[in-house]
């Protein structure tokens, strides 16, 4: 049986559920008795996780939690920008009836999650959003673009969503890229989707500094999830 899969899923979970501080070591002997596997299926997950941006491997190091600088972030987000706002204007050319209900619930969760303060039911809420914007686009390309992208911006993620304000600023937002969809709207929906990621890029261009070394990883109140 090939464990490479599973314990390729369940190290990419743990990173970007803030499980590992950046730069950390991985070490493979705690690696195979953390996720119960065998070398070679650890050493496998790691060049897999690697080629997506999440660890990096230095010679004679070994493996660490790459570290995303945040002029790279920026960059990220600005890339996120077109393959987002694509994605919004084909969930609106294709969207179906289950869909709208699935929408409309989780916009009245985000707002309840707003009013109550309560920051890591709304970043799982917009998670789910995108998510299901996502699926109603069908477009495997831009998914899988966007996947990898996102995981990259975990812990600029963490920091975006405790900028006061933020979580009401974001809901307005989601609120009209929502209603564009609804209305089957694909210019009005990419428009919208565009100036979201647009105020998330000058937020980010507002963090005058990495997040201190000696912060919480984010795991305790938000786990990384699309701001």
């Amino acid at each position: 049986m090939n464990e490479e899969p599973a314990v390729t899923s369940a190290l990419r979970a743990a990173i970007l559920q803030g499980a590992y501080a950046p730069r950390q070591r991985l070490i493979e002997a705690d690696l195979c008795a953390e996720f119960g596997a065998g070398r070679f299926a650890i050493r496998g997950a790691l060049r897999t996780l690697t080629a997506e941006g999440l660890i990096e491997i230095e010679r004679h190091k070994g493996a660490r939690i790459r570290e995303i600088p945040l002029a790279e972030a920026i960059e990220i987000t600005e890339v996120r920008a077109v393959l987002e706002g694509l994605v919004a204007a084909r969930a609106a050319e294709r969207l179906a009836r289950a869909d709208l209900v699935e929408l409309r619930a989780i916009i009245a969760a985000m707002r309840t999650a707003v009013r109550a303060g309560e920051l890591l039911r709304y970043s799982d809420l917009n998670a789910r959003l995108h998510t299901a914007i996502l699926a109603m686009a069908s477009h495997p390309t831009a998914a899988g673009i966007l996947g990898r992208l996102r995981a990259q911006m975990v812990r600029h993620q963490f920091q975006l969503a405790l900028l006061p304000g933020r979580p009401a600023v974001s809901l307005a937002q989601h609120e009209k890229i929502v209603a564009a969809i609804r209305a089957r709207d694909p210019e009005a929906a990419e428009q919208a989707m565009r100036e979201h990621v647009r105020s998330v890029l000058s937020a980010l261009r507002s963090i005058q500094a990495p997040w201190p070394a000696s912060s919480p990883t984010g795991t305790d109140q938000l786990r990384g999830r699309a701001p």
